[in-house]
Order: structure tokens, then C-alpha cells, then sequence
């Protein structure tokens, strides 16, 4: 029954375990990449302000005149049914040169004869907010906004009107997202259009973008989605009311299981989570490449290349795809994807009667499943031989993970399955090492079996529940460690043996001393590496972080080691530290005459091989992109995209700093800002944006290897055009 209750307060938030809610955004990520159609809409096309638009056209953000223009041919030769625009226009645009002009009629030139005059007859044609708020003018088009929360509640622009009044919520509050602050459009071109929509999206908290909210909350008042306000522009534009899960209020709060949309009698439901937010319908990939819609480049647009209506009644969002922009998101189905496909996706799913939503039975239904299968398992489990359990046991999770694709393909639903899943599991692996050892010869022999290999505190903590641990193989997640002391062939040519044993003892002892306080398992000596891994025998959710933590002091350890060598006039050491989170294999390997507890496979050459690219890059620590995800709490430099030699996809590497976000300094978050900035910049082939910020982060960190070797490789591409297979990864081909 354990497992049963460690389930139930899981799902209750009476003790959240996150390896289950990442399970679970696994098990979603999964199945909804397994179910997209992969198909265009052609009802959506996107305007794209790409990096072919910046280049024609110039730089964003372009003049209102432009984009008057583009509104125009749109509406006018296009004859598109929507137009929505994933930008905001918040600030007046004074690149006409209008306000200095008005300035000189009312100062300098006041007295000029006719100035007054010309300059009124002109105006109109200088007014660009004014051109850009006419092309609007009494057509379907959709602006957006974004909505914010800070201390200060700042606000900028004009809102539009709310979609739900207080009157319509039964005076009870919403479990929305809620907003103290809001940046929207200028109110000569807000009162020009008929709707606008908020942009924001709902970042879950792996990072990944899964969700839109339809509807959010600002000074008790509901806006809605730009999603939401172009499909209601695109119906006709009725009338939104809240669809109570409950005819009367429950509690505190409210809580709405749709959004209807009214109109000449007829109703249309949108089904939302208690967030007011829908789980966002991909249709494929992202980009033009994905195929799930029309891509068009706004400078094309805005040249005429299109032909005469070939956009007729077509809805189109004005976006962009330019990394400079920072639109892109990371999404289930793409590392980079541009936030206004997200909208389109939506607006599509809503034009197809095709939603899915978690809904606020979630955790009802999560309870009910649980309950039924851990009773089911308790009371079957120690009453059948090991191959029925086996049966059962199977059973179980293949029914508890068709009943939640079934639910999921038919309805719309996206149900917890991770809980119920990993519990059934758990009741099985624990009916099976049940009885198999007397208590006490179990304490006994696990001491003999491991005394040897981990660390005596370990053992100590593994001899209170021994028949969790077992030397024989087994394949899970762990952190593994590589360190490799520099310099030591140098120092092995001028030193006597004893003095080179001496100071390999020194060094060793001490970064031996660090890893076991953070519980991490010695693996073997190797010369002058030392090979570690968390995660075994012991099972530690937070091994990554644990051995980043330990990363670090090593790294301290031996500056003060140096600092004590230079008092003694001995040589000076460096190390080099490679940290991979993976799937490995763990247990006593060997020979008859050797053996040894220790990891192998892919995730642990993964981990030597970064060990050997910390000299490369002059990072004294270089983990990998799952060690990173997996320890949140440091601040992170992000180095390169590799590919090291017997591996076939790319590795993105990073390296950890000594101090969280919030502890950091004034410059160095702008230095890694600026660094982050001169990789988007490297990637997308702007060779001079990025060798400007490498100046610029050089001047700052002057020590720094790493922007010395991105100097290099910008000199050496500087001038070449930009080549569309570049992938920006680098090859390292030597071990």
C-alpha cells in the first residue's frame, strides 16, 4: 500500500515529487507528437517578419507607413477574412519627421511664409500612426498586446474592451492568470481596430510552452487570447459568456469549464482548464519547413510579389520568425518555435472544432485510477507466483495507458497517467524483492557487498531498508563525473616519484573528500582522473545538482590547493571537470579475479569526452544540456552545440557559475545576457552582429578563453554568405 500512498500525496500537493510532474509533461509531449496530423491548414497563413524582411526591408520596428501598407495590400488585393497582428504597437512613430517639423512652425519658422500652410497639407501623409490606423479602419482586423506582472504594475497603451464583466462571474474570482500590468497599442491605432488580444503564453515549469490561456485576469476584469478574438472576428464576432462547471459558485472561487460564444441563438463551447487556458493543438513542426501552414515573407507582401486575391479569405497573423525578435519559444514539438504558430495552432483548432484540455477533474480522475489500481495490485500481487504478478502488473499499466490515449484521441482530454503508471511499477518491484532475503543477513551482506565501493556514510544509510539495493545490473538516470588534473605530465618529467605520489595523494584526497559530502560514489582512479557518479546505490532525485555542487568546490579546492603550492614552491595544478545526466548502466562488474561497482554506456563516454572539451573551451567544469535541466538552481553559461566523437546527434554544453540568478551582479548578467544574445546572433549567421557583442564581452571579461575562440571562428567566416545547411554545431572528431 506504500506506493498507493505516496501516489495520493503526490496528487494532492501534499508532497509533489517533480520527477512524476516531468513524467507526466513526458508522457503528453509523447503522445501528442505520436498524434499530430501533419497536415496544412491553408485557412491560416502566416506573414512572416523573417530575417529576408529585416533585410529588404530594414530593421524592426518598420514605420507605421509600411505597415499601412501592408494592411492595405492585405485587406484591399489580398481580400483576407482576418488579419491579426502578434506585435504591439506601443509607442508613436515619429520617423517622419512630423513632430520636428510642427516643432519649426511653432518656433524657428514661425514667422515663414506658407511654412504653416505646406507643412498642414503634408501632415496627413507624415501622420504614419494616422496612415497605419485609416488601412484599419472598419476592417477585420485583430491587434495584439501583451500582458505583465511586476511590482510596479506598469502600463503602456490602450486596452481593449474586457470579454467578461464581474456582472457575468457571479462576483466570484477565477483561477486565470492574473496581471498587474499591460503593454497594448497606441490609442489612435487601438480605437482603429475592431478587437485585440492578448500574446501571452503559459511556460510550465520544464520550461516547455504547452499551453495558451483563452482568457486572463487584469484588475478583475477578463481579457481574451489573440487566438480567441480573431476566430470571434472571423464568426461574426459574438458574444462571450463563462460555462460554469457548477450552476451555483463552490467555495472561494469559481471555475469555468468553457468559454461559450453566443450568437443569433446558437452557442458555441470552448472547453478550457481552471486556468482559462487550452493545451495548444500542434498541428507538426514549426517554421515553414513543418508544413502546418503558409508562410509568406512580409516583404513579399509588401512588393506585390503575391497575385491578384490569392489570399482571399484567408485569416492571417503578422508575425515574426527572426530569432533577433525573440519570438521563439520552446514547445513539445520544437526547441525554437515561433510563437505565433502557437496562436495559429490554436485559432485552427477552434476553426476545426478540435481542442484538448486538462480538466478540472484531473485530479479526481488521477485519484480514482490510483485507487483502483493500487488496491487492485495490493491485495492481488502477494497471492500469485512471480510470472502472474509479472502478467498483472503489465496489464495494469497498459490499461491505465490506453484508457488515457483513448481519452486523449477521442475527447480531448489530457489526463495524468505518470502517478497511477509509476505506482503499479513501484507495488510490482516491491512485491518481488519482498521475502527474497531474512532482514538481518540482508544488512549484513549489502555492508560486505558495497562496504567496498561507496562511501561508509552511504552504506550506513543503505543498511536501514536493504532489500532496495542489490549489486546487480541495473539501467537508470544518474550523474557521472569526469575529473582530469592538468599538467600532470609536465610535473611527472621534474618531480621525484615520491613527490609526485605526495601531491597525487593531496589533490585526490581532497576532491575525494568534497564528492562524498555530496554523496557521490568514487568509481575508480585513473592515473591522474578520478571517475565519480551520483545516482547509485543509493537513488538521489537531485544527483545532478549534487554533483554540479561538488563540480564547483573541486574547483575551489584547487585554487586554494595552488595558493599553498605557491607558498611551498611547488607546482601549480589544474583540472578539468565533464558532468552527463543520463540513462546508464550500474552494478559489479568485472572478472573473477577483478571486479568493480561501476557505470558504463553512452551517457558515461558522453561525460569523458565533454571532460576532454573543458581545455578547448577554458571552462574549468563543462556538463551537459540534461545536467543543466536538472540543476535549475546555479546560473549557467551556455558554451556550444557539439558533436563528439561516437555520438550522432548534438549536445548542447554549458558551464556552471557559483552563484544563482538572483545573487549575480549587475555586470555579470549583463555579460551573460550579452552572451546569449552573441549565440543567437552566431547561430543565425550575423557574423558582424556577433562579433560587435564578442568586442564588447571581451572588454568586459578580458581572461575569458571562451570568447576568444567564438573571435576566432567569427574571423574566419567573416565575409562567406550565409550557407542554409550550416547547423552551427561544432565536430570534435578525437576522443
Amino acid at each position: 500500500m506504500m506506493p498507493l500512498v505516496l501516489g495520493l500525496l503526490h496528487i494532492t500537493d501534499v508532497m509533489h515529487v517533480q520527477v512524476l510532474e516531468r513524467l507526466d509533461h513526458i508522457i503528453y509531449d509523447a503522445r501528442l507528437r505520436a498524434t499530430m496530423p501533419n497536415t496544412r491548414d491553408e485557412r491560416i497563413v502566416i506573414v512572416d517578419i523573417d530575417e529576408k524582411s529585416l533585410s529588404r526591408v530594414g530593421q524592426w520596428p518598420w514605420g507605421r507607413d509600411k505597415l499601412a501598407g501592408l494592411a492595405r495590400e492585405l485587406f484591399e488585393r489580398q481580400q483576407v477574412a482576418v488579419l491579426g497582428f502578434d506585435v504591439v504597437f506601443a509607442e508613436s512613430d515619429s520617423s517622419s519627421g512630423l513632430g520636428t517639423l510642427e516643432q519649426l512652425a511653432s518656433g524657428a519658422l514661425k514667422g515663414q511664409t506658407g511654412f504653416r500652410e505646406q507643412l498642414a497639407r503634408l501632415a496627413p501623409q507624415l501622420d504614419y500612426d494616422g496612415l497605419f490606423a485609416q488601412s484599419l479602419q472598419g476592417r477585420p482586423a485583430v491587434l495584439g498586446y501583451y500582458l505583465t506582472s511586476d511590482r510596479q504594475g506598469r502600463t503602456q497603451g490602450m486596452l481593449p474592451s474586457p470579454a467578461l464583466t464581474s456582472e457575468q462571474l457571479r462576483g466570484s474570482p477565477l483561477r486565470a492568470t492574473s496581471w498587474n500590468g499591460f503593454g497594448s497599442n497606441i490609442e489612435k491605432i487601438a480605437a482603429a481596430a475592431p478587437a485585440a488580444g492578448f500574446f501571452n503564453s503559459i511556460t510550465d515549469a520544464d520550461g516547455v510552452v504547452r499551453s495558451l490561456p483563452l482568457l486572463a485576469e487584469h484588475q478583475g476584469k477578463y481579457y481574451e487570447s489573440l487566438a480567441l478574438a480573431m476566430f470571434r472576428v472571423a464568426i461574426g464576432q459574438p458574444e462571450v459568456h463563462p460555462g460554469f462547471a457548477n450552476p451555483t459558485p463552490n467555495g472561494a472561487f469559481d471555475t469555468l469549464r468553457s468559454v461559450v460564444l453566443r450568437q443569433d441563438g446558437r452557442s458555441l463551447e470552448l472547453p478550457v482548464d481552471e486556468r482559462l487556458a487550452v493545451l495548444i493543438p500542434f498541428r507538426g513542426p514549426g517554421e515553414s519547413s513543418g508544413g502546418s501552414f503558409r508562410y509568406i515573407s512580409a516583404s513579399d507582401v509588401l512588393e506585390g510579389a503575391l497575385g491578384p486575391a490569392e489570399l482571399r479569405d484567408a485569416m492571417v497573423i503578422v508575425g515574426s520568425t527572426a530569432p533577433g525578435l525573440l519570438d521563439l519559444r520552446v514547445t513539445p514539438v520544437g526547441r525554437a518555435y515561433p510563437g505565433v504558430e502557437a496562436h495559429a495552432n490554436v485559432l485552427s483548432g477552434f476553426m476545426e472544432g478540435r481542442s484538448v484540455v486538462r480538466p478540472d477533474y484531473a485530479t479526481a480522475f488521477d485519484a480514482a485510477q490510483l485507487i483502483a489500481a493500487g488496491v487492485l495490485l495490493a491485495v492481488a500481487l502477494p497471492l500469485l507466483s512471480a510470472a502472474a504478478s509479472v502478467l498483472l502488473s503489465i496489464s495494469v499499466v497498459a490499461l491505465l495507458g490506453g484508457i488515457n490515449a483513448w481519452l486523449y484521441i477521442a475527447y480531448g482530454l489530457a489526463l495524468p497517467a505518470a502517478t497511477a503508471i509509476t505506482m503499479s511499477l513501484m507495488a510490482f518491484a516491491l512485491n518481488m524483492g519482498y521475502g527474497y532475503f531474512v532482514e538481518s543477513r540482508s544488512k549484513r551482506e549489502l555492508a560486505a557487498l558495497f562496504g567496498t565501493y561507496v562511501p561508509p556514510e552511504l552504506v550506513d544509510e543503505m543498511v536501514k531498508q536493504p532489500d532496495k539495493y542489490t549489486m546487480k545490473a541495473t539501467n537508470r538516470e544518474m550523474t557521472v563525473m569526469f575529473c582530469d588534473m592538468r599538467g600532470f605530465t609536465a610535473m611527472s618529467e621534474k618531480m621525484e616519484p615520491q613527490e609526485l605520489q605526495a601531491l597525487l595523494n593531496e589533490v585526490f584526497s581532497r576532491l575525494t573528500q568534497i564528492i562524498r559530502n555530496h554523496r557521490g560514489t568514487i568509481d575508480k582512479y585513473m592515473g591522474d582522473c578520478v571517475m565519480a557518479f551520483w545516482g547509485a546505490p543509493v537513488e538521489t532525485p537531485d544527483h545532478a545538482a549534487l554533483a554540479v555542487q561538488a563540480a564547483l568546490e573541486m574547483e575551489q579546492a584547487v585554487q586554494e590547493i595552488n595558493k599553498m603550492h605557491r607558498d611551498r614552491n611547488l607546482p601549480a595544478i589544474g583540472i578539468g571537470i565533464g558532468l552527463n545526466t543520463g540513462l546508464m548502466c550500474v552494478g559489479d562488474m568485472g572478472s573473477n579475479m577483478r571486479r568493480s561497482y561501476t557505470v558504463i554506456g553512452d551517457a558515461v563516454n558522453l561525460a569523458s569526452r565533454l571532460e576532454g572539451l573543458s581545455k578547448h573551451y577554458g571552462a574549468r567544469v563543462v556538463a551537459s544540456e540534461a545536467t543543466r535541466v536538472q540543476s535549475s538552481r546555479f546560473t549557467w553559461q551556455e558554451l556550444d552545440i557539439v558533436r563528439v566523437t561516437g555520438k550522432t546527434e548534438p549536445v548542447q554544453i554549458h558551464m556552471p557559475t557559483t552563484k544563482t540568478l538572483l545573487t549575480l551582479e549587475h555586470e555579470q548578467h549583463t555579460e551573460l545576457s550579452m552572451w546569449r544574445c552573441a549565440l543567437v546572433a552566431y547561430r543565425a549567421q550575423d557574423w558582424s552582429a556577433c562579433g560587435s557583442l564578442l568586442e564588447r564581452l571581451s572588454e568586459i571579461a578580458p581572461d575569458k578563453a571562451l570568447y576568444r575562440l567564438y573571435s576566432g571562428r567569427i574571423a574566419q567566416r567573416a565575409g562567406k554568405e550565409r550557407d542554409p545547411e550550416w547547423d552551427s554545431v561544432t565536430e570534435f572528431r578525437a576522443k
